[in-house]
């Protein structure tokens, strides 16, 4: 058994993003308890996993329990599989219901007792204890460091423009199509998800109908290094013209708002059309990941193209601006 904590800010999208790469590397969510995600599948599931966005960590679960006495008891009788030195590090969940002040000190010794070493500074290996309903011991796998997000932001990016989402979001909209060979995104602005989905090793097509943000997109793309990618200046809303095949999976952040921004078009009617026109480029099955402000009935009007409703996530942004996140299959 496997483990994944999810980030708490977008925690229903954040577990359908778990479950949407579990179903490609053949595994599944089993349980879950708050932010703590039980997962069955194996080391075949590590090279999907390895692209989450919206994750704080994942590793292998050891032992669970009802209670305090019985984690270090099951402790005891298990093969703890650590590599050189290790410390025990405790997470408090919101929903807690053990009292854990003292559980680091007493699984360490436990399983120092199986001849392993300690080293509280610089370990080699770190056990997580979570603590929710129930309590869970594990190794730390995969560390999904915030400094590497942060460090693909908008203002980071040798272009950018302010209104820009979050590279774990844009992470987890790509993820949330089941890519695994390409992905395009028709409205792609300074290139933001195409940057996400390059890293992941995906052919990436872009579409901006203006110059400025093609070049920008272009820019950014060499800036982290992304090789296999194909932009293209034109309208979102006749895809079919600009490209002669299907694809997989698209993810696209379109403009919620100004004249400037939607090329002086009306906002809902520009919606429609670039929802019909991504379909008319989809492959059969093929997903779509993409953002509406709240005001516009995404469901509706992508159902009444064809479209089936996957998921569907809420993101208030401020006090202007709420929206919420669909995945539609074809």
């Amino acid at each position: 058994m496997l483990y994944v904590e999810i980030l708490g800010n977008l925690p229903e999208m954040a577990r359908d993003e778990v479950k949407a790469m579990l179903e490609l590397a053949g595994g599944r969510i089993a349980g879950q308890d708050y932010l703590f995600l039980k997962i069955d599948a194996d080391e075949r599931a590590f090279p999907y996993l390895n692209r989450l966005g919206l994750a704080h960590e994942y590793g292998e679960l050891i032992v669970e329990a009802d209670s305090i006495e019985e984690l270090l008891r099951k402790a005891e009788e298990v093969e703890w599989p650590i590599k050189g030195t290790f410390k025990v590090d405790t997470e408090t969940m919101a929903n807690c219901r053990f009292n854990v002040l003292d559980l680091p000190r007493k699984l360490g010794a436990v399983i120092h007792a199986q001849g392993f070493r300690v080293n509280l500074s610089r370990p080699d290996t770190l056990v997580r204890v979570y603590c929710g309903e129930r309590v869970y011991a594990g190794i730390r796998l995969r560390f999904f460091d915030p400094k590497d997000f942060e460090s693909r932001k908008a203002h980071h990016r040798p272009f950018f423009r302010p209104i820009s989402l979050h590279p774990r979001v844009s992470r987890a909209l790509v993820n949330l199509t089941k890519a695994k060979r390409e992905l395009l995104d028709p409205m792609m602005g300074a290139g933001g998800i195409l940057m996400e989905a390059g890293l992941l090793g995906l052919k990436v097509y872009g579409v901006d109908i203006r110059p400025e943000m093609v070049e920008g997109a272009e820019m950014n793309l060499r800036h982290y290094g992304i090789k296999g990618y194909e932009l293209k200046l034109g309208d979102a809303t006749r895809l079919g013209e600009l490209f002669d095949k299907r694809f997989e999976a698209v993810a696209t952040d379109p403009p919620y708002g100004t004249s400037a921004t939607l090329a002086g078009r009306k906002r809902d009617e520009l919606y429609r059309k670039v929802l019909e026109s991504i379909y008319g480029v989809l492959e059969e099955g093929g997903r779509l990941a993409i953002a509406f402000p709240a005001d516009f009935d995404g469901d509706v009007e992508a159902e009444k193209v064809g479209f089936k409703l996957v998921g569907k996530y809420y993101q208030r942004v401020h006090k202007s601006l709420e929206r919420y996140f669909y995945v539609f299959k074809e």
